[in-house]
C-alpha cells in the first residue's frame, strides 16, 4: 500500500511538472496525490464503500486540503488542485469502454461507462460540496489593530 501511495504522490509531482506548476510546490501537490490515493484505497479495499463513493470522499479530502494550501501558500486552489485529482480520474473505465465500444461489445461498455461516469459526477460533486463553504473558513485569523479612543468617551 506504502508504494501505492509513493506512486500516487510521484505521478502527481510529474502531473503538475507536466503543466508547468511552480516548484515549489511540488511537495504539496505530491501530497495531496498521495493523500487521495490513501483515502481512496482505504475505503475502496478495507470498508464497505463502492468506487464512486471511496472517490467522492476522497475528493471532499482532496478539495479541503486544496483549499488550505491555496491560503497557506497565497496562490490559486487550482494548483494543487488540479493535480490532486489524478490518481482519482477514471481513466482506465475510459479506456475500457472505447475498447469495448470499438471490439463491438455493448454491454461490458455500458457497465465500465457507467461506473465511469459515476465516478466522474462524484469527483465534480466533491470539489462543488467543498468550494460552496464559505472562504472565510479557510482564512488564517488576522490581527486586527484597535484604534484607541482619543476623546475619552466611548460609545
Amino acid at each position: 500500500m506504502i508504494i501505492k501511495i509513493a506512486a500516487a504522490a510521484v505521478a502527481t509531482v510529474a502531473f503538475a511538472l507536466l503543466f508547468r506548476t511552480p516548484s515549489k510546490y511540488y511537495i504539496h501537490c505530491g501530497i495531496i496525490g498521495g493523500m487521495a490515493w490513501a483515502v481512496y484505497d482505504l475505503l475502496n479495499t478495507y470498508t464497505f464503500f463502492s468506487p464512486t463513493e471511496a472517490t467522492f470522499l476522497a475528493m471532499l479530502l482532496v478539495s479541503l486540503v486544496s483549499r488550505f494550501c491555496a491560503v497557506w501558500e497565497k496562490c490559486p486552489v487550482t494548483v494543487f488542485l488540479i493535480s490532486g485529482i489524478l490518481p482519482l480520474v477514471p481513466g482506465a473505465g475510459i479506456y475500457w469502454t472505447v475498447y469495448y465500444l470499438v471490439t463491438g461489445q455493448t454491454s461490458p461498455a455500458k457497465d465500465s461507462g457507467f461506473e465511469a461516469l459515476k465516478i466522474t459526477v462524484a469527483i465534480v460533486l466533491g470539489i462543488v460540496m467543498v468550494f460552496e463553504l464559505p472562504q472565510k473558513l479557510f482564512r488564517s485569523p488576522k490581527k486586527h489593530k484597535h484604534a484607541k479612543d482619543t476623546d475619552g468617551g466611548g460609545v
